[in-house]
């Protein structure tokens, strides 16, 4: 049976997609995490690492007073934790909670319910915070990064015909090469590294038709 406590996420049940792996945000979690602005600051807490209200405030052109409350909601979720091995005083740091989490598929929820609404609303951020960074790389990337970053990002688009299970198969080859290095360096970066942001999408294209049985005898 799933904890139903919102602050222990681990205890919560994985996805189909990565089981033993990822945690299915529970109800109450869902729902706290799903404003804009609480997207966009657990996205800057999971890219960059720990900061203060203040710094968030700065880098998300928000108040430092609006990044505490919303910061304060998201440590009831269990989303957020204090970093107490930093800051002096009343400095607080923040830091995204430890641990892969995924949202509902949107499927399993009764339409118009809240629950499904919270998860289109954060799927949706979580689409548009990926389409800024990237285009926050094309144009501006050549300003920041010397070569030896610009030489090998890449956007590749590769277009194949597969069937369910030839694309299941795919991405679980892809998941493993990714678990090889999330566990090498998402702890333990080595000096000199930078945050670095992954994007894969793999899905079937709207508008395309079923390959048609032509296989022959010969």
């Amino acid at each position: 049976m799933a904890n139903n406590d919102p602050a222990d996420l681990g205890a919560q049940p994985s996805s189909t997609r990565h089981p033993g792996i990822d945690h299915v945000l529970p109800s109450a979690s869902l729902k706290s995490l799903a404003h804009p602005l609480r997207v966009r600051i657990y996205d800057e807490l999971s890219a960059y690492g720990p900061m203060t209200a203040s710094g968030l405030g700065e880098r998300l052109g928000e108040s430092s007073g609006a990044t505490s409350y919303h910061l304060r909601q998201l440590e009831r979720a269990g989303l957020v934790r204090e970093d107490t091995t930093r800051g002096k005083g009343r400095e607080r740091w923040w830091e995204r909670t430890p641990g892969s989490v995924a949202i509902p598929d949107a499927r399993s929820l009764p339409a118009g319910s809240a629950e499904r609404l919270a998860a289109k609303l954060v799927e949706d951020e979580w689409f548009r915070s990926r389409e800024t960074n990237f285009r926050e790389f094309l144009l501006e990337g050549d300003q920041v990064f010397g070569d030896e970053w610009l030489d090998i990002a890449t956007s590749d688009t590769i277009n194949l015909r597969l069937t369910p299970e030839q694309l299941a198969a795919l991405v679980a080859d892809i998941d493993v090469v990714l678990m090889k290095y999330i566990d090498a360096h998402k702890r333990t970066p080595t000096p000199g590294s930078r945050p670095v942001q992954i994007h894969i999408n793999a899905f079937p294209l709207m508008r395309g038709e079923p390959t048609d049985d032509t296989t022959k005898e010969l």
